[in-house]
């Protein structure tokens, strides 16, 4: 790597702006940032922001300068760029995703991609609901979790400074896990999530007046269903079987619960509720012990 680092970042929605404000405003790398945007209005913001240094509506000359290339477009865009860009990547040119699903995704990059250039997938745990370059802030990684699934082809010193370069953007653990871990491990801790919000909203009936009657647990278990519907469409398809999998899961003990009352069978029911507690508190140990390791 050069001393100063030239970082291009292709997509400046909010996790490519708050790639951007992170970046600019991290002290242990020497970067220049630059932006490719198909929205005009968004590069101007950036720009007039200083957030980034140069900006293209399309690539013309960003991509054969950059040393990293960050790329946080939907998946199948993903996809079709760099299909459409294989030969403008620097040549040793390190190129990251922070797509939400691998499997597939791996397998149709990596299938196009030229030898030259070191493709690292990665996924930060991180997000808004908001969507758009005004909502970008560095503050959204603070704390958070990042996976890299590194392929065998990755060169280990790429891995090892894209995971210094994370840190040094607040994030509290990056970790390496194959892309099939990583595919089944999202869609039960983000991807279900999604499912049960959309789901209890949508099951409300119309006319009952819910806004006068909600309180915290059905304003944050409904939060997300506020949701970026074309990405997340493309999400769920992408990784499909294991959404189905942990959604299977799921009905299994939701179908207890419904059974138990049904049956009015009190033990059953007192053993599920006391089996959920008791799981709940050792997810907050476990979750404690890494936030302070």
């Amino acid at each position: 790597m050069e001393d100063t680092i030239q970082i291009a970042i292709v997509g400046l929605g909010v996790i490519g702006g708050s790639f951007a404000w992170a970046l600019k405003e991290q002290e242990d790398f020497p970067v220049k940032l630059m932006g490719i945007d198909r929205d005009g209005r968004t590069l101007d913001q950036a720009l007039a922001a200083g957030v980034i240094d140069q900006g293209e509506l399309v690539n013309r000359e960003i991509l054969q300068q950059a040393d990293l290339v960050i790329i946080t477009l939907y998946p199948d865009d993903l996809i079709a760029f760099v299909k459409g860009h294989r030969d403008s990547f620097k040549a040793g040119a390190i190129v990251t995703d922070v797509t939400g699903v691998k499997g597939g995704v791996v397998e149709e990059v990596v299938a196009i991609l030229p030898e030259e250039v070191d493709f690292i997938f990665g996924h930060p745990m991180a997000g808004r609901e908001s969507q758009g370059f005004a909502y970008a802030d560095k503050t959204v990684f603070d704390q958070a979790n990042y996976l890299l699934t590194p392929r065998p082809a990755n060169k280990p010193e790429n891995v090892h400074f894209l995971t210094q370069l994370l840190t040094a953007l607040g994030f509290k653990s990056v970790r390496q896990v194959d892309y099939q871990t990583h595919d089944r491990m999202v869609a039960y801790v983000s991807q279900l999530c999604h499912i049960l919000a959309i789901s209890l909203i949508n099951s409300d009936q119309a006319g009952q007046e819910t806004a006068d009657f909600m309180g915290d647990s059905y304003r944050d278990l409904t939060r997300i269903a506020n949701i970026n519907a074309p990405l997340w469409q493309q999400l769920f398809l992408h990784n499909k079987e294991a959404l189905l999998r942990a959604m299977a899961n799921f009905q299994d003990q939701f179908d207890l619960l419904k059974k138990a009352l049904e049956d009015e069978d009190q033990a059953s029911l007192m053993t599920l509720l006391e089996e959920g507690a008791k799981r709940r508190l050792a997810l907050e140990k476990m979750d404690f012990k890494v936030q302070n390791n």
